[in-house]
């Protein structure tokens, strides 16, 4: 394998690439871009959670000054092919109802479109929208999914009995063997504890919302979408099936992207009528959601009842794993709906060893917003579980909930390829390393002490240590394995590398950045692989023109799997380059050796550079015989496992008794992310996804009354904190577990926070209460939850 022996880029922190248009503002999303003619469209929502529609009467609408027409789906019937595209049906026997962009009949969660206004100005469309009168019938409204199955609920579909879509369980439907059968362990051994669990609805909220432009060429049949999506290539295969424009001619482009967090992970009703009405205007057609609209519409995350239960040695070895889920869908299925649970079923026996495990999981419609993927998708889901049963198990046994950690954990010396009770094999990892260090860092034992004299002193603040040590199937691949799991698509990764005539790379790689840094982690990576200066590499993506192929970004992917296609691609540039320097310097291939950009013959100080060999690859004047011209290659890469990161964070809180406020003193992070490319972009993921957990723990939750509305629905009421909440981050790493599947040794780091901060937060929280009586307080942990639990341990 070619390598390069200086490398000045690799775990550097150069100037990001992507910050001057940024900071000046110079960056276009979507919202900047109004062409001539541009038609501005507003989507009349159902105020309802729950009712048949009767009618729709449009007159006062159309007659709005300004309005080009309103549609209902009766008037759009037949622009669509398809309903809207589920593709992760994870069972055989999966209900699967189908979905319209627009609803004509019956309204099934409060925001669902009824109907469309295309207009000169938005305004005017706004204004409009309020014109259009719809007959509702309201019907009862079920938003809880326990409740939402129980007989005599109100049921969504008349084919959908209790509303369970599915019913996934690991022993019948997961493709690997797992770890033995849970059930006579439970029944027999010494210890076990059962935790009941809620995990609140979450609603993304990227700093920029949705924001969708089409525009046809109506003489050729061609489309340009710009769009603020994560799936530039993904949305255009998927519109393909919806609308039935071939995808030969249509374009999507994703332009700057202010952050997704998995909410762009879609293609949403908005993006098929968008294309419709281009298609049938053939104008240009623009729309673009406001805050209080993206509350309702934009996919919804979690939503989990959850029902684990741990059996133990009387010393706290844990011997079984079980696992009962029920999860919410909303009102019905997105594009990976079904497989987000299922995602996190590998993963509710943590980084721990076991020798029996199970994971069930219903799937029930709900009326309320569809839920899909949010940062972490089902692995955050899985760690809260298993991180805050380990503690109620330490709290059992007696034993300090660390080293009841340390003594259940997968053995450093058990990698490479540890298979996990879930069945899935695991290619490295130091799970007791960054513990460790965890500890000697917080100075553990230090802050027990504290904890026990303020406990002592019986004073009104308490201080509370709380532990998450992590692991997560990432970098979301390989192909046949998403197959075996039933999802539609594959999950390999594209790109092409070309050495310009003068000595200038260009990248178009399948991965699309929405505020990761690809554009300066891919350029540092490349720069010293080439041998080539930082600066002369340019990344090109999100385009599908440009970039005609690609799987895009989500699930800790771009790094562990396009990261790799881009390294594996100049590899063949490499070689290619090594056939014109060998044939110029007239040696055998073998004799040269490449390092800083140029080939030398071993033992001389005759060199070819790879820039000379780009120049001579243009001219074609001299090049090996049956060697065509150019140097660029193209490589596609499907990778033979996940990657698999994990940690230990630790948060430390001091709860008020007296009000149940709680203050977080500290925040520590000790990740194995394998490689480390960019330390500054690493630290900045993990500083935002900790971030998002401690809103998810402490802040935010979708709060619903009992006709389905969303009471939680504006920024004043949907608590997202800002930095002033948040405390100051101590960001460590683990460097001793790379990745051996890749040739970099990378790994995923982008979810990392998220994942393991939830559960760091309210175990801390619980620990802090403990000795009160308190043994858990539901998320988000307000101060209203946390004193009403101490209330009620007193009595």
């Amino acid at each position: 394998m070619a390598t390069t022996e200086h490398r000045p880029n690799i775990g550097a922190t150069p100037r990001r690439k992507e910050d001057p248009e940024l900071i000046t503002g110079e960056a276009r999303y979507t919202e900047d871009l109004t062409p001539p003619r541009t038609a501005h469209v507003v989507m009349v929502r159902s105020p309802f959670a729950h009712a048949n529609i009767r009618g729709i009467d449009t007159a006062a609408a159309k007659a709005h000054p300004g309005v080009s027409d309103v549609l209902t789906a009766a008037d759009l019937e037949g622009a669509f092919a398809a309903p809207l595209v589920c593709a992760w049906p994870i069972v055989d026997d999966i209900k699967i109802p189908p979905v319209y962009p627009v609803e004509g009949t019956r309204a099934r969660y409060a925001g669902q479109i009824v109907a469309v206004v295309v207009a000169d100005s938005r305004a005017a469309a706004q204004d409009a929208a309020e014109l259009v009168e719809v007959d509702y019938d309201p019907l009862p409204a079920v938003i809880d999914p326990e409740e939402a199955m129980a007989d005599g609920a109100p049921q969504l579909f008349d084919d959908v009995p209790n509303n369970v879509t599915y019913h996934w369980r690991s022993k019948e439907h997961s493709p690997v063997p797992s770890a033995g059968d849970p059930d006579p362990i439970m029944a027999s051994a010494p210890v076990v504890v059962k935790e009941r669990f809620r995990l609140e609805r979450l609603v993304p909220n990227a700093m920029e919302p949705r924001s969708i432009l089409v525009e046809p060429n109506a003489s050729q049949g061609e489309y340009v979408m710009t769009s603020a999506t994560q799936i530039p290539h993904i949305v255009r295969t998927v519109l393909t099936l919806i609308t039935g424009v071939p995808e030969a001619k249509l374009r999507v482009i994703a332009p700057a992207v202010g952050g997704g967090f998995g909410s762009k992970l879609q293609v949403y009703a908005e993006d098929a009528i968008c294309l419709a009405l281009a298609r049938r205007l053939g104008r240009p057609v623009k729309w673009t959601a406001d805050r209080t609209e993206e509350f309702v519409s934009v996919h919804h995350g979690r939503d989990q009842w959850q029902e684990i239960e741990l059996a133990a040695d009387a010393d706290g070895k844990l011997r079984a794993v079980r696992v009962r889920i029920v999860a919410g869908m909303g009102a019905h299925h997105l594009l990976l709906t079904p497989g987000i649970p299922m995602l996190g079923a590998w993963l509710y026996g943590g980084c721990y060893t076991a020798d029996a495990y199970s994971v069930e999981i219903i799937g029930v419609f709900t009326n309320n917003t569809p839920t899909d993927a949010y940062r972490g998708a089902g692995r955050p889901e899985a760690t809260y579980a298993i991180e805050r049963a380990m503690d109620a198990l330490a709290r059992k046994v007696g034993k300090d909930p660390a080293e009841l950690r340390r003594m259940n954990m997968i053995p450093t010396d058990a990698f490479p390829n540890y298979t996990i009770m879930s069945g899935l094999s695991v290619d490295s990892g130091d799970y007791t390393g960054s513990l460790d260090k965890l500890l000697a860092t917080l100075d553990y034992q230090g802050l027990r002490r504290e904890q026990a004299a303020r406990r002592a002193s019986g004073a009104a603040r308490q201080l509370g240590i709380g532990l998450s040590t992590w692991i997560e199937m990432c970098g979301l691949a390989p192909s046949r394995v998403a197959g075996a799991l039933k999802l539609v698509c594959g999950l390999w990764e594209a790109c092409t590398v070309k050495v310009m005539p003068t000595g200038t790379i260009q990248v178009m790689i399948g991965v699309t950045a929405h505020g990761q840094g690809h554009e300066t982690t891919f350029s540092q990576m490349l720069a010293d692989q080439l041998g080539v200066d930082y600066d002369d590499v340019q990344i090109i993506a999100g385009d599908t023109l440009t970039v005609p192929f690609g799987m895009d970004t989500y699930g800790s992917r771009s790094l562990a799997v396009g990261g790799i296609a881009m390294h594996n691609a100049g590899e063949k540039v490499i070689a290619k380059a090594r056939g014109i320097a060998a044939h110029t310097l007239e040696c055998a291939e073998e004799d040269l050796e490449f390092a800083n950009g140029s080939f030398t013959v071993k033992g001389t100080d005759r060199s070819f550079g790879i820039k000379e060999a780009a120049f001579a690859a243009w001219t074609a004047h001299n090049l090996p015989d049956g060697m065509e011209p150019g140097l660029e290659a193209t490589y596609v890469y499907d990778p033979p496992n996940f990657s698999w990161p994990g940690g230990a964070h630790a948060c430390v809180t001091e709860v008020d008794t007296h009000t149940g406020a709680v203050k977080i003193l500290r925040y520590v992070s000790v990740d194995d992310c394998g490689v480390i490319i960019n330390p500054q972009i690493v630290e900045g993921q993990v500083h935002g996804g900790v971030a998002q957990g401690i809103a998810e723990a402490l802040f935010e939750g979708a709060q619903y009354d009992e006709a389905g509305n969303l009471v939680t629905g504006t920024m004043t009421t949907y608590l997202v904190p800002s930095a002033a909440e948040m405390p100051s981050f101590e960001v460590l790493n683990n460097p001793n577990a790379p990745s051996p599947t890749n040739p970099l040794g990378v790994k995923g780091i982008g979810e990392a926070g998220t994942i393991a901060s939830p559960p760091a937060v309210i175990n801390s929280v619980v620990d802090a209460l403990s000795h009160l009586g308190v043994t858990n307080v539901e998320r988000p942990a307000t101060p209203e939850r946390v004193w009403r639990a101490i209330q009620e341990a007193g009595q």
